[in-house]
């Protein structure tokens, strides 16, 4: 039986030798602490997870495929140096049925404190297309050392937090939670309010898909659509952010429905929610079909932005207010995914 170690797929990415790659991956052409185009990244991580998904996957059904199902979380625990090499470590912690769980470790070798990110993928094997499509029983892994079953049981708690997270939806506010969200309301009715109201921070752009972006047939690469959707969420984010707004983790990507060639896409981005130096942006990718017959929505988003100077230390926020009953779900969704998210030992 496959123990996790067994399943390690690597990817480098050159930065440091490779100066027409580095300056493709740079936000803007100067000195500046962490200046990496963290779209570009989540492409890249998309991949890796496929591909070493993959390379499971197949040893047992060799046409059997991988989709992407969810991002559960990535953690940005220190900015990239784009002037050094960046390499990609995935490991399978986890197999379900038909699903997997693939751990991407980003690091940058050479330096003392080299953890870059942690990252989290679900992937589902698939056969067939269409209408043929069919999930794929695979078989488990042996957990054999201790880290790999540390891991295997975070998997599963992250999957099951997930669950209780969706199930709270449905659930009413906590007697807290109502008090914060009564104050929100109360202060816009204050004499002089000029709060930031959530309904004015939303971001939008359209656009169409094309042959050149097919990643499995007839669909369009999810690395590419999550890019878009972060790099309007990074915009978005800026309606708030006084200072310099930068990436401090994914909360989670889930992945609905794929997109076709030839679809019309509406990303759209609003701020959600804010907290000390964080601001959380949720987006959506809405496709239509070519036909304009069918409509769907192909992913939500939350990310989660940092408040930062020129030194990367965390500067305070405006709060955001939100005022209708959509509002308030979405402001206590983000508070909830945040208080998760910085449970994590170090986020930048």
């Amino acid at each position: 039986m496959t123990q996790p170690s067994d399943t390690v797929y690597y990817k480098p990415l050159p930065l440091g030798s490779d100066a027409a790659l580095r300056r493709r991956y740079i936000v803007v052409d100067a000195p500046l602490p962490g200046n990496m185009r963290f779209g570009l990244l989540l492409e890249i991580l998309d991949k890796v997870a496929e591909e070493a998904a993959l390379a499971y996957v197949n040893r047992f059904h060799p046409s059997a495929r991988v989709v992407t199902a969810a991002i559960d979380t990535i953690v940005i625990r220190q900015p990239v140096d784009v002037s050094r090499d960046l390499t990609f470590a995935a490991t399978i912690n986890h197999i379900g049925r038909s699903s997997l769980e693939i751990g991407i470790r980003v690091e940058q070798p050479g330096a003392t404190n080299n953890h870059i990110a942690s990252c989290y993928f679900t992937m589902v094997a698939r056969s067939g297309y269409g209408e043929d499509v069919s999930s794929v029983a695979l078989p488990p892994l042996e957990y054999v050392s201790p880290l790999e079953r540390r891991r295997a049981g975070k998997a599963l708690a992250r999957r099951e937090e997930y669950r209780h997270q969706q199930a709270a939806l449905h659930e009413p506010p906590s007697r807290q939670e109502w008090e914060r969200l009564n104050q929100l309301h109360g202060s816009q009715d204050g004499a002089g309010f000029s709060g930031l109201l959530c309904a004015n921070l939303v971001a939008d752009a359209w656009e169409r898909t094309y042959p050149d972006q097919e990643n499995v047939p007839f669909t369009v690469f999810g690395g590419y659509l999550i890019r878009r959707a972060f790099e309007l969420s990074s915009i978005c984010s800026e309606l708030v952010a006084p200072n310099r707004s930068i990436i401090a983790g994914v909360n989670r990507i889930n992945f609905f429905h794929p997109v076709r060639m030839g679809d019309k896409l509406h990303f759209t981005s609003r701020v959600v929610y804010t907290d000390d130096s964080y601001i959380c942006v949720e987006a959506g990718i809405e496709r239509i079909s070519r036909d304009r017959k069918a409509k769907a929505l192909s992913n939500s988003c939350l990310f989660t932005f940092a408040n930062i100077d020129g030194d990367l230390n965390h500067l305070p926020v405006p709060e955001v207010y939100p005022t209708t009953y959509a509002e308030d779900a979405r402001y206590l969704a983000a508070h909830r995914s945040l208080n998760m998210l910085l449970r994590f030992e170090q986020v930048i």
